[in-house]
């Protein structure tokens, strides 16, 4: 019987060193083992006659008519050789530093090889095969093998040794999907996908077992997402009027017209308002594209219905940009702005909790520390989170506690997300797009650069500095790392300010800085009092400083396009032309195509989906790191896969007895609605 919570030490083989390797997978127990997909496969199933085996990957059939070990000259280095031989030639086979072949292969055993057959010193052999008796169960050999994600001290031959004996017993596997959605769209049983997936007998069965895997891992997510839907739905909010004059005023101060996607999404938001069922929608735009805008008019509707409103932002620097935004508009209106941050000394937090309660004060902008404990609001109607994809149920819980009902909630990001993505992973959320940039708007050159054209990015920089601008440098590290050799905001900055630029004034920015540090850097950058600040990705949110028209990312290589596009969204905000400069430290192939792709365009939504199809979701937007998102298989660019899932979550869950027959399916989903990437 496989037990799958039992660890993985009870397994043969697995001690104290194989143990913590294991863990470093993030592998504790059997499950776990079960659970760890190759990440691709070798194809050794079939069998070539010696004679005709040409360079490159084999598999032949064979007897070892002798086999031996010596020492080479270094006495370090062991070296094995074989000679295989079938009915049609004989090969020589050559290992490194396994002498134990020599003893365990008998000469006349017949054997599997399978490996690759390369012309080395004047000499055709296969070189460190994988070899296995014909009499044995083949798991490295002779058939379709699977080759796993690895870590340093734990090979894929290991975790096939690890993984074969439990599909022994791999029919006790219990089913996860309902018996009806497996019949309906021709599923193969877990139990199988399971077998097939780690050890293939075929690729049609290969094929099969992923297009299970892949439809149970979209199953539960998106099902999780419309069950979320449709508890939202049993809840209530308060109605808030539309007010037409106050939008007016409002949009009069900002003297400027809102584009047609902006136009779109205001009234998207505002026809959820005047609904007493929980608005939960989520306004996505590209850099600059103006959702704050739109945000601004939904808080002062609900201010002129005479609800609070709560905008939450990721960092203090942001949510004062915001607040010193913000405020003054708002004051013009009537309206009353207040600030609450955790790094605040508790004698500047108390006059503002006071006024929350009692009413004075109708927006308030802050961190996640809105959410704490003492924070109590008098009539809280409307939640907006900025640069946050997803409110767990305990969040929601905590906002019902704090409003006395749950309230509308309105989440932005500047991280645009794939159509597909969106359906899949944000299913209970409605969404708003602003597609289109307002006029004005400039340009922004971007140039992938090498090393040996520093010397002219940093004379164009200075040439610009002199001209009134300023510049943004990036760095992946704040302190020194051997390992990776990449930049860090600490040496580089001093390095700048002796060498080359120590006629010019240069700020730091990182963020292990406390807040008021940073506060401090900013307020100097935006006087113009710093000429070039070199951060962390630190201000690839929300920093606006319009004189900004340079960003230099050292190490470009070490990001995705995600974050690529956000710090390239810094400069580009004023009247003057910006440019971004994209400096690498080791150019693989997905560094440059990510790179490639930075240079080809400015579209953002262009540039998600080029990177979920490079990454993946999980990679992408920090999920995986949170638990919402663990797809091993699914792939959600598969259009015709994700509607078939929808479709039968649509089915599924329509029947009230559902979730009751299969408690399992359950338990799991409620395991998914309580996740929440808000740590």
């Amino acid at each position: 019987m496989i037990e799958l919570q039992q660890p993985v030490t009870r397994l043969k083989g697995v001690g104290v060193s194989v143990e913590l390797r294991l863990a470093r997978l993030g592998i504790t127990t059997v499950e776990d083992l079960i659970g760890h997909y190759p990440r691709r496969y070798e194809d050794f199933s079939k069998i070539t006659p010696i004679r005709l085996m040409k360079p490159g990957p084999v598999t032949l059939r064979g007897q070892v008519q002798q086999i031996a070990s010596r020492r080479a000259r270094s006495r370090r280095l062991s070296i094995t050789e074989a000679i295989i031989s079938d009915d049609t030639g004989t090969v020589k086979a050559v290992w490194f530093n396994q002498p134990y072949l020599a003893k365990s292969l008998a000469t006349g055993t017949e054997v599997f090889v399978s490996g690759r057959l390369e012309f080395r010193n004047n000499d055709l052999a296969l070189q460190a095969p994988s070899i296995e008796s014909v009499n044995a169960e083949t798991k490295n050999t002779a058939r379709i093998v699977p080759v796993y994600p690895e870590t340093e001290g734990l090979s894929s031959k290991q975790l096939r040794g690890l993984i074969l004996p439990l599909l022994a017993n791999i029919e006790q596997l219990p089913e996860t999907l309902p018996e009806e959605i497996i019949a309906g769209y021709k599923l193969v049983s877990r139990a199988e996908a399971m077998s097939e997936i780690h050890f293939p007998s075929s690729t049609v069965k290969l094929s099969r077992a992923r297009h299970r895997l892949a439809f149970e891992e979209l199953f539960f997510l998106i099902l999780a997402s419309q069950v979320i839907k449709q508890e939202i739905k049993t809840e209530k909010a308060p109605r808030i009027k539309l007010d037409v004059a106050v939008v007016k005023r409002l949009l009069a101060q900002l003297q400027f017209q809102l584009t047609d996607a902006q136009r779109k999404a205001a009234w998207q938001i505002l026809q959820d308002l005047e609904s007493d069922q929980p608005m939960n929608r989520l306004l996505e735009g590209d850099v600059g594209s103006g959702k704050t805008v739109v945000a601004m008019i939904s808080a002062a509707v609900a201010n002129a219905s005479g609800h609070q409103v709560a905008l939450m932002v990721p960092t203090d620097i942001l949510a004062r940009q915001h607040h010193d935004k913000i405020a003054p508009i708002m004051a013009e209106l009537g309206f009353r702005t207040g600030i609450l941050l955790g790094s605040q000394p508790v004698a500047t937090k108390r006059p503002v909790l006071q006024d929350l309660a009692e009413g004075n004060i109708d927006l308030l902008i802050g961190t996640h520390a809105l959410l704490s404990g003492p924070v109590k609001f008098n009539k809280l109607g409307l939640v907006i989170i900025d640069e946050q994809h997803r409110f767990g149920v305990q969040q929601r819980q905590v906002l019902k506690q704090k409003a006395g009902r749950l309230p509308h909630l309105l989440s932005m990001t500047a991280t645009p997300i794939p159509r597909s993505l969106a359906l899949t992973v944000y299913g209970d959320l409605d969404i708003s797009i602003i597609d289109s940039l307002p006029p004005g708007r400039q340009k922004i050159t971007t140039r992938v650069t090498r090393d040996k054209e520093r010397d002219e990015v940093y004379s164009f920089i200075d040439q610009q500095i002199g001209e009134g601008q300023q510049v943004f440098v990036v760095c992946p590290l704040i302190n020194e790392s051997d390992k990776t050799g990449s930049k860090s905001v600490l040496a580089e900055a001093e390095r700048l300010q002796k060498t080359v630029f120590k006629h010019r004034r240069i700020g730091l920015l990182h963020g292990k800085l406390k807040s008021d540090e940073k506060e401090d850097v900013m307020v100097r950058f935006a006087r113009r009092d710093i000429d070039i600040l070199v951060s962390t990705n630190v201000i690839e949110v929300g920093i606006d400083i319009p004189n900004a028209t340079i960003m230099m990312i050292e190490g470009a290589d070490h990001f995705g396009l995600a974050a690529l596009h956000q710090m390239r969204g810094r400069v580009g905000r004023g009247t003057q032309a910006s440019y971004c400069f994209l400096l690498y430290d080791n150019l693989s192939t997905g560094a440059a195509e990510r790179l490639a792709a930075m240079e080809k365009t400015a579209d953002g939504f262009r540039l998600a989906q080029i990177d979920l199809e490079m990454r993946g979701p999980g990679q992408i937007y920090g999920i995986r790191q949170h638990g919402v998102l663990e797809l091993e298989l699914a792939d959600i660019g598969d259009t015709k896969l994700v509607a078939a899932v929808r479709e039968a979550v649509a089915s599924f869950a329509t029947k009230p007895s559902a979730m009751l027959k299969y408690p399992h399916i359950k338990e799991r989903v409620n395991a998914l609605k309580a996740v929440t990437s808000l740590d």
